[in-house]
């Protein structure tokens, strides 16, 4: 089956997914400890009869029995080496049940481990592992392939990429939400649609983690979009545990009704998640059945996108414009940085710029002599950790451009394509195979052309070339180039008039280095100034610019204005307060230095900012006091408020982890103060771990000392290591509402050993009434409120 197989098919009808099957599985006696999995191998005869019952509830689309069938998930039920059995049993079994009336799809989850430079996984790791379990699927005969319960973005990316390569089949992407509408590193439903449509996902949506209602809404955020075909498969309700057993409580008919809605509302793909049943799926089958959701068709909105925010390229509001500083052609001093592999430079001047107000940041580190490929990917890497923002990632070298492109979370502005044809036919199917947006210069085998006319051609080529590959126009922005006016007088009017033509015949995007106008010439702010309030005026999207250049930036709010785009003079007003904070003022020695590098998480320079710190005669315990602590303070505040999210706790956490590496030798041992003592574990029977390791980070930086006793944990192990520690605190983690109860056991243990210790309690199917209800000292929702909930049982206890 293709794509436009299963368009076709959605043409005609809603399309329907089954429901649970690890929930199936359960009730015919899979225990919490085991793989279900390896059911495909051992009992297939079971994992035949769930698809069978799906089948005859109305099941359009049955999934295999894979979820957790990749190298890393098997690898913790010592598997690994049955990758491709468990995966190719799995497609037999279900083809046999679905017979001629399902469609089979291949299910592929998440590896269980966070991708750089959040976790310690690599892209291309990420992207081995589900290149492995993709081309098993496709070779067994799967319809078509579901990528669900993802988390991260990244993870996404990665195995989306991963399956498009193994073979043209339909790719459905679900990313599991939680209640604030983002994913646990931050990711809103609407960058997440955006991003993976634009690379190629057939259809974008979201499982697990909620329960019809709360799911409604974020689909409705999604529709709303129309550029791919939304799918739901919520849960059935929030799971409750009553007498041991874990219940969810959306009954079939509730569950129904909401099928309903989201179908009205324009969903055009449904199914169901953990808790739902044959019962729940028959019972939805009838409900949405000769309904058609709502026609929709894509907004045909411009954006790019960070992992956390989408950004949009318009005609109202004030001009973004891209940040040009970090390129070093005429830097000396960002020469040297990146010869010598340091990223600090470049990370701060991504910083002091995204402060400026640019919307995106442009990226080049072509310096001669150096790997620019591993330099992209770790400048984009480092970047990220600091700020929020599109990248543009800026290079003639391909395989730099593919660097910087897979290592950036969201949608990157590919900077660039020009008229030649070997530029067009080497770099467009880069920029379709990350998704990316894309710059074109007017420029071809012949050179700029001196006439508006000329570049307008070029462009047109371009634009021709670039939907020939699958771009759409709003995914193109072309660059009209415009030269020294000291060296080309008259040149400058030529390219206003081609940003006009083109913005006018081809109705796509423009973008203009600004700075090239006054090359050779003294006053160039004045020069630059002049000439981007005369590009606005021509229509310019996207200016390239100094964003330090105050003067340019307050003309460019002044054209806004003018113009028309800043209806109610806000950017303008908010200009003229502009502070005068853009001069260098890095120094390297300063405390507050120190505390700005963690509150940002930027590890670039860090252990020579400590090192000088020292000299100047701080005492190390003064520095952790004043730096380290109040700054993940902070952080924490912003992450509670929901003004930062995971990307920044992890980052900053880590950085802090850093600067703790480099003082603890300086620390004398009754100085090195400590808070308490924890013991961390993730149950008997739960394999995952990623929450409970930033739990444990957040611990270890906040004065705690960590006892990490893993995942599958029993809970004799746990209370015997409590005992031998004299811990002040035992923490428990699960992640699936089967294992969730061993946190009872794990209590009742504890409390007939009458062991001291205070139970806290945590994880994705966890809250404050279930931990209540076994007895627990605490629930922590997330990591800051795990660091708190500790400091107050901790000073409670003592």
């Amino acid at each position: 089956m293709t794509p436009n197989d299963l368009m076709m098919k959605l043409k005609e009808k809603v399309l329907l997914f089954d429901g649970a099957m690890g929930t199936m599985l359960m009730k015919r006696g899979l225990s919490p400890e085991k793989c279900p999995e390896i059911l495909n191998l051992e009992s297939p005869e079971i994992v035949e009869e769930v698809h069978r019952q799906y089948v005859k509830a109305g099941a359009d689309i049955i999934e295999t029995n894979t979820f957790g069938a990749n190298r890393c998930k098997l690898s913790s039920f010592g598997l690994e080496d049955k990758v491709a059995g468990i995966n190719k049993r799995a497609v037999e079994i279900a083809r046999r049940a679905a017979k001629d009336t399902a469609l089979v799809a291949g299910s592929i989850g998440p590896t269980g481990r966070l991708i750089s430079p959040l976790g310690d996984l690599t892209f291309d790791e990420a992207y081995d592992i589900f290149r492995e379990q993709a081309g098993y699927l496709l070779t067994a005969g799967v319809d078509l392939i579901v990528i669900e319960t993802m988390s991260d973005l990244q993870e996404m990316r990665a195995a989306l990429l991963a399956v498009k390569d193994c073979g043209k089949i339909p790719v459905i992407c679900l990313m599991t939400f939680e209640q604030n509408g983002r994913t646990l590193t931050g990711t809103d439903a609407e960058t997440a649609l955006r991003v993976l449509s634009a690379m190629g996902a057939t259809a974008v949506g979201l499982n697990c983690g909620l329960g019809p209602k709360e799911a409604l809404e974020i689909a409705k955020k999604m529709t709303k979009i129309g550029m791919v075909p939304v799918c739901v498969q919520p849960n059935a309700g929030l799971p409750d545990v009553r007498e041991g057993e874990t219940i969810y409580t959306v009954t079939p008919e509730e569950m129904a009704m909401y099928m309903k809605k989201m179908v009205l509302s324009g969903v055009s793909i449904v199914g169901g998640c953990c808790g739902t049943t044959p019962e729940h799926i028959k019972a939805m089958s009838s409900s949405i059945s000769g309904i058609r959701p709502p026609l929709t068709s894509p907004d045909g909105r411009c954006f790019l996108a960070s992992r956390t925010r989408t950004f949009y390229i318009g005609s109202e509001g004030s001009t973004p414009f891209t940040g040009e500083r970090i390129n070093p052609t005429a830097r000396k001093s960002l020469q040297e940085s990146l010869k010598k592999g340091d990223f600090g430079l470049v990370v701060s001047e991504a910083k002091r710029q995204y402060e400026a107000g640019a919307a995106v940041i442009d990226v080049n580190v072509g310096v001669p002599g150096i790997d620019e490929t591993k330099a992209m990917e770790k400048a984009v890497l480092a970047i990220q950790r600091t700020v929020d923002v599109p990248l543009s990632i800026d290079s003639s070298n391909p395989e730099a451009l593919m660097a910087g492109l897979k290592a950036f979370c969201g949608r990157a502005l590919l900077n660039s394509v020009d008229g030649t044809k070997e530029k067009l036919e080497k770099i467009l199917p880069i920029a379709t195979r990350y998704g990316s947006a894309v710059i074109g210069l007017t420029i071809d085998e012949k050179g700029i052309p001196e006439s508006a006319q000329k570049r307008l051609e070029i462009a047109r080529k371009i634009v021709e070339a670039a939907e020939e590959f699958g771009l759409d126009r709003n995914s193109i922005f072309i660059d009209c180039l415009c030269l020294s006016a000291a060296v080309h007088p008259g040149q400058a009017v030529e390219t206003l008039r081609a940003i006009r033509l083109i913005k006018e015949e081809l109705n796509v995007r423009t973008c203009l280095g600004i700075s090239n106008i006054s090359h050779g010439l003294p006053d160039r702010k004045t020069l630059n100034a002049a000439f981007l309030s005369m590009a606005v005026l021509e229509g310019l999207d996207l200016p390239i610019l100094d964003p330090l250049s105050q003067e340019v930036v307050r003309v460019l709010k002044a054209s806004d204005l003018l113009t028309g785009r800043d209806k109610k003079a806000k950017y303008f007003l908010s200009s003229c307060s502009f502070e005068k904070t853009n001069k260098e003022t890095l120094d390297s020695r300063g405390i507050e230095n120190l505390k700005e590098a963690i509150f940002n998480g930027s590890e670039e320079n860090l252990e020579y900012i400590v090192n000088e710190v020292l000299k100047r005669g701080f005492d190390p315990v003064y520095i952790i006091n004043e730096t380290i602590i109040p700054a993940l303070e902070e952080v924490g505040k912003k992450y509670e408020t929901g003004e930062f999210f995971l990307p920044q706790l992890i980052s900053s956490a880590q950085a802090a982890e850093k600067v703790f590496s480099i003082l603890r030798p300086f620390l004398p041992k009754d100085t090195q103060k400590n808070r308490g003592t924890v013991v961390l574990a993730t149950v008997r029977g739960d394999i995952h771990d990623i929450g409970k390791n930033i739990v444990k980070l957040m611990l270890s930086n906040n004065g705690f000392n960590v006892i990490d006793l893993g995942v599958d944990v029993p809970e004799e192990k746990i209370i015997e290591t409590a005992i031998s520690t004299n811990a002040d605190i035992i923490g428990l983690s699960a992640l699936m509402t089967t294992t969730m109860v061993r946190m009872k056991d794990v209590v009742d243990l504890a409390k007939s050993r009458g062991i001291t210790s205070k139970v806290i309690v945590g994880g994705a199917v966890v809250n404050e009434e279930f931990a209540k209800m076994i007895g627990a000292d605490g629930y922590a929702p997330d990591a800051v409120s795990a660091v708190n909930l500790a400091k107050k049982l901790v000073k409670l206890s003592r």
